[in-house]
């Protein structure tokens, strides 16, 4: 049996780093590491190194976990940053930048980065645009390999309240998802499970490259991750 993948997560405590740990119960091929400013609520039966720092010592963290892989799934909401520019900018790129750099500088050889259909430099929402310019810095690092992945619409259950148009948009996903074809196809709604298979089956991967992914290619990497097969 092949040595499991040392893989750490960041950003256990929102909705997509659950199900990555969710998803890793009773996975023999993942060694999970965690690092995060708080406490996540963790899934029963979790095997995990779950550390608790400040972001200044990510970078002494990763230096003694060593993790080959990282999957980050850091990221907030113009609501949550108090509907604040600078805080927004602070957790959905600065804070994502330092902790990708910190990464690579203790070794790490692959990146998942979880970011969102629609991210463009030029966009002229901010959301869109900074998720853009995230990405865009991401590939400037040169990690040997870097996936990132543009989930549509992320359908799952959060422990905090959502925004109203939220829960309805998630609410009508699965209708809106029937009209939704061909260029559209990348803004119909995905189950977090889903993007947290897909995250951890491409972390596994050893072929170097920058690769980005929409919902179709975010589908077809969680059905290859191997299915955990109960005793």
């Amino acid at each position: 049996m092949s040595e499991a993948l040392r893989l750490c997560l960041v950003g256990a405590t929102g909705l997509i780093g659950g199900k990555v740990m969710e998803e890793c119960v009773g996975r023999e091929d993942i060694r999970l590491q965690a690092i995060g400013r708080r406490e996540a609520k963790l899934p029963p039966g979790i095997r995990i190194e779950y550390f608790v720092a400040d972001p200044s010592k990510w970078g002494e963290v990763f230096e003694a976990l060593r993790p080959k892989a990282v999957i980050c799934a850091l990221g907030t909401t113009w609501k949550k940053s108090g509907e604040n520019e600078a805080a927004f900018h602070a957790v959905d790129q600065e804070l994502v930048l330092s902790t990708a750099k910190a990464a690579l500088a203790n070794g790490v050889e692959r990146l998942v980065a979880v970011s969102s259909v629609g991210a463009d430099t030029a966009s002229k929402n901010l959301y869109l645009r900074v998720k853009g310019e995230t990405e865009r810095e991401l590939t400037r690092l040169r990690f040997p390999r870097l996936d990132i992945l543009r989930p549509g619409l992320l359908i799952g259950q959060r422990d905090n309240d959502r925004r109203t148009a939220e829960r309805l948009g998630i609410a009508t996903a699965p209708l809106a998802n029937l009209f939704m074809h061909g260029k559209y196809r990348q803004y119909r709604g995905i189950k977090a499970e889903i993007v947290a298979r897909a995250a951890i089956a491409l972390a596994k991967r050893a072929a170097r490259g920058r690769f980005v992914h929409d919902n179709d290619a975010i589908r077809r990497a969680a059905n290859s991750l191997p299915i955990l097969i109960e005793e």
